[in-house]
């Protein structure tokens, strides 16, 4: 007897429809499994033979072929045990239920005909939904995650048993939902505040234009100047996360399987600071099937790169094309994926190899510049502002006076994201001043005479590059918008200016 259970799989971040085929026939008791199957998946029977003994089931005597359907894609992964366990009990005649095409079912088994969780059930529940399906079938622990996307059944299956009970129509399980709303107003206990930072009142400034027009931000400091601790609290001020957003970045957590059992959505925008030995393939993702990398976790959140010269430069030029682009291509023999990256890249490195400031350093001119040489200029140039962070004087740390909590800064911060928002409204392309092309800052960065002097003297005498005279326009317009400026001022070209530290060769 012939089979068929609806069942999806995940290429990329985006998932398609799986059909798990099964025929029960004659001949000697062996199971096949076909449709380009990786080692986990060819795994799956004797996983699925166990636990189908083990939840009192028969398994099917004879020889049973198993076809994931379409078979010119690689299938990977256990998620398929629970749609071959169900395929192979309707196949022998043990669960006769109309059920089956109404619903897609994921899930891995244990031998005990438990149902254990998977990776990337949003996207898999996204897909469902998107094909018409009534419903979808997955671990109890990813239950929350999929329930999430509106319009679809989400039932939370415990073993392999209930999930039989279900289809037959013996077993009512409570449908799984969550409140949208409520998970957006929960916060963190653990939450980090600017409050918590003395003095370094410049830095703070720089970091919320940063986060007002979504600009990368270099901070460079001797150690101990709390580059780190700034940069943990940049995404406390960045705007929250809108749903579509959170749908994006819970999409690429799911698949890593970085969410925590029961979570139904990133709702804080994320933090990642990969280690400065990561490789290309760790940042950028990739392996023989390419897998998202550091850059596409931290996808609407902040990529952190401590001791920027530290990392190594290949790994450091892979991301000029993301940070540009918004996106990540990783071509391997697999195929192509195409990953999301946008994110605000938050970089910190030492201004000398000793960590002392130039004027105080032993170490040579030549050492110097030979370090800040890790870094080339193609990639400073992508990064909109460069930020000194000189030592926190004594009695700044001592003093009482309470600074700016981040809820205070995030007002304005969010107050000139909604005046970009109306800005560009109708270009779905350009979500902050960080994104506006070369075309596009001649539409919306206009100067009046004197600020273009002025920039025109700072380009001759700083001996700028092209790119940064870009970077230059986008950092005086979100200046603009804090001030609730329509125009931009010379007040906020030269205050963009300041922020080019390594532009102006100050470390020579």
């Amino acid at each position: 007897m012939l089979a068929k259970v609806c069942s999806a799989a995940v290429n990329g971040i985006e998932a398609y429809p799986v059909e798990v085929e099964v025929n029960a026939g004659w001949g000697d008791t062996i199971v096949v499994i076909v449709g380009l199957p990786d080692a986990a998946v060819k795994e799956s029977r004797d996983r699925v033979s166990t636990a189908l003994t083990n939840s009192g089931f028969h398994f099917p005597m004879g020889r049973t072929t198993i076809n994931l359907a379409p078979a010119d894609v690689k299938k990977e992964g256990p998620s398929f045990d629970l749609p071959i366990a169900v395929g192979m009990l309707a196949a022998s005649e043990q669960l006769a239920s109309e059920q089956l095409e109404h619903f897609v079912m994921v899930g891995e088994l244990a031998l005990t005909g438990a149902v254990r969780a998977v990776k990337g059930v949003l996207p898999i529940a996204l897909r469902a939904r998107a094909e018409g399906k009534q419903g979808v079938l997955v671990p109890a622990e990813n239950a929350p995650e999929a329930a999430v996307v509106s319009g679809l059944q989400v039932i939370p299956i415990q073993n392999l048993r209930e999930a039989v009970g279900f289809l037959e129509g013996e077993v009512a399980i409570a449908r799984t939902r969550v409140d949208i709303a409520r998970l957006f107003n929960e916060v963190s206990d653990d939450e980090l505040d600017f409050a918590d930072v003395k003095g370094q009142e410049s830095v703070k400034r720089a970091l919320e234009i940063a986060a007002a027009g979504g600009h990368n931000v270099l901070l460079i400091g001797p150690p101990g100047t709390g580059k780190s601790m700034l940069a943990k609290r940049l995404p406390t001020i960045l705007p929250p996360l809108t749903l579509d957003e959170a749908l994006e970045t819970t999409k690429v957590h799911s698949i890593v399987g970085l969410l925590a059992p029961g979570q139904a959505l990133v709702t804080q925008r994320p933090f990642r600071a990969p280690h400065h030995t990561v490789s290309d393939a760790g940042l950028l993702g990739g392996n023989a099937n390419p897998t998202p990398g550091e850059i596409s976790v931290a996808h609407h959140g902040v990529l952190f790169l401590d001791e920027l010269p530290e990392f190594k430069r290949n790994v450091l030029e892979t991301l000029r094309q993301p940070l540009e682009e918004g996106r990540v291509t990783i071509s391997r023999a697999a195929g192509t994926m195409t990953f999301p990256s946008q994110f605000m890249l938050v970089a910190a490195m030492n201004p000398t190899p000793d960590g002392k400031m130039p004027h105080e350093s032993r170490s040579s001119p030549r050492e110097i510049q030979n370090y800040l040489g890790r870094i080339s200029g193609p990639l400073l140039d992508r990064i909109d502002l460069h930020v000194e962070v000189p030592a926190v004087k004594f009695q700044e740390i001592t003093s009482a006076k309470p600074g700016e909590t981040s809820a205070q800064i995030r007002e304005r911060v969010v107050a000139a994201r909604q005046r970009q928002h109306e800005r560009f409204a109708g270009r779905a392309r350009i979500t902050c001043n960080a994104r506006m092309g070369s075309r596009d800052l001649k539409s919306y960065c206009a100067l009046d005479e004197p600020a273009m002097e002025l920039l025109k003297f700072a380009m001759n005498d700083l001996k700028l590059s092209a790119r940064a005279y870009d970077r230059i326009l986008k950092v005086a317009r979100t200046i603009a918008d804090l001030a609730g400026s329509a125009n931009i001022l010379p007040d906020h070209v030269s205050e963009a200016i300041q922020y080019r530290s390594l532009d102006r060769q100050l470390w020579t």
